[in-house]
């Protein structure tokens, strides 16, 4: 046998999750399969690994927010595997280094099938990185092996809670595990009662963790500035989750006809967000990365990107890259020049990330008008009042696709940076990403399932 052979008795043969025989499940059907794959999420996040020692991660909560884990959990690697193998793969096919046809039910099993088998290997080498590296470390007299199983067990069925959402449910699961931990932390953030140590604030006395009953209680204390606080967090957050949803919404329509049949045409919608989440996403992973390098580093005796004193970075480049809280700092009082400077050099780091991986990615994704040309020419579209030439369409989309490429990145740069500055419930990039993956549910439930739903909620939908 030889080893393509092999290869792909190997993708073929790897457990999946089954196909519903239907060819069109109900809203009911997708809404139960997809609160309960939520539930199962959030009870799992609640699993504490057996013979955790340290858990180093815990203090890095931006990244666990973006890769949808819990750290300490038996969940702690989430979604990253998943992403990462996703990410790597879409790059070596755009870029032609791996060949999939995609137009093909058989390039299509076989792209899946890779993926899922590049999933399973991350799995393993992120759980053996967690653990040797002395992020989730075991308690003395306990392997290492052990961690690293149960942080296997947990990576594997997380994939395939992935698979039953994409199959049985709404959306992807990757898309339901972010925005339902960005949206546990805003809700947190926002109404808990409870203290830091997990206490109620009315036994305790201490502040409590929630920014509304936070206001009642610094009021009550007659602490203005800290009530400032609670309310310019809570206003920056509704403020860009708004502007999220609007610039969401924004489509620039190319018109285009089909070259047979005249006086029939479409309008091409190309998104303002051009490149989606994408580029915020690996913003915020190359800025997790360097701080989780910078620590391991520090500890080895080589802060060469930084140190760090507590949980937050002290000197050195990785303090540079790190959210001040601008309008905290404001409202005491002690904002200066080097504040200031602080803010618009990760608001910068955050635009320039975001716009270079956004140009990136449009190269190497399939993207780039050479691409949409040949898939529009395909379709038998053509523009109206040009000849039927590739090279003609394709000229026209880049006075489109580029511009929208950078402006979107701009875009989505500046309100990450926003959010992170002025002290909002949760991360920038988190938030942008939860209003974009609810906005795409929104449409494709609105247009999918909108005879389905109860007249009430129908009516909420705007059916």
């Amino acid at each position: 046998m030889s080893l393509y052979n092999l290869y792909n008795t190997i993708i073929s043969n790897l457990p999946e999750v089954v196909k519903p025989t239907e060819k069109r499940l109900s809203f009911r059907e997708k809404l139960k399969w997809t609160a309960i794959i939520l539930v199962l999420f959030f009870a799992l996040g609640l699993i504490p690994i057996y013979g955790l020692g340290p858990n180093q991660l815990a203090q890095f909560e931006f990244l666990s927010i973006i890769l949808g884990a819990e750290f300490g959990s038996i969940v702690s690697l989430g979604i990253g595997p998943i992403v990462t193998a996703s990410i790597l793969l879409q790059l070596l096919n755009g870029a032609g280094l791996l060949k999939f046809d995609l137009t093909t039910s058989e390039g299509k099993r076989s792209f899946q099938g890779t993926q899922k088998l590049l999933a399973i290997v991350f799995v393993v080498f992120e759980a053996a990185v967690y653990v040797l590296t002395g992020g989730l470390g075991p308690k003395p007299g306990v392997s290492p092996f052990v961690i690293m199983f149960q942080l296997f067990l947990g990576g594997i069925i997380i994939l395939f809670m992935d698979e039953v959402v994409s199959k049985w449910g709404f959306g992807s699961g990757i898309s339901l595990f972010i925005a339902a931990g960005v949206s546990k932390t805003v809700v947190v953030r926002l109404i808990s009662p409870l203290t830091t140590s997990g206490a109620m604030y009315l036994s305790t006395g201490e502040a409590p963790v929630g920014a509304i009953p936070a206001i009642v209680y610094f009021l009550q204390q007659g602490n203005l500035q800290e009530v400032m606080g609670a309310i310019i967090a809570i206003a920056a957050t509704v403020l860009i989750f708004i502007i999220a949803v609007y610039a969401q919404s924004m489509k620039v329509e190319v018109p285009l006809s089909f070259g047979r049949i005249r006086g029939h045409g479409v309008r091409w919608p190309l998104a303002f967000i051009y490149t989606s989440n994408i580029p915020v996403i690996l913003v915020a992973a190359l800025l997790a990365n360097i701080q989780l390098f910078a620590r391991l580093l520090q500890n080895a005796g080589y802060p060469v990107l930084g140190t760090f004193a507590g949980s937050s970075a002290d000197t050195g480049f990785v303090a540079w890259v790190q959210p001040p809280q601008l309008t905290t700092l404001a409202i005491q009082g002690n904002l200066g020049f080097i504040d200031v400077a602080h803010s618009l050099t990760y608001a910068l780091f955050m635009v320039g990330g975001s716009v270079l991986f956004s140009i990136f990615w449009v190269k190497t994704a399939g993207m780039d008008s050479g691409t949409l040309a040949r898939q529009m020419m395909s379709s038998g579209l053509q523009i109206p009042g040009f000849r039927r030439d590739e090279r003609v369409l394709e000229s026209i989309l880049d006075r489109y696709i580029m511009p929208l490429t950078v402006m979107g990145a701009i875009t989505v740069g500046v309100l990450a940076a926003a959010a992170d500055i002025s002290g909002a419930l949760t991360s920038g990039t988190g938030l942008l990403l939860t209003v974009m993956i609810v906005y795409k549910l929104y449409e494709d439930i609105a247009k999918q399932h909108a005879m389905d739903m109860n007249p009430v909620l129908r009516k909420f939908m705007g059916e």
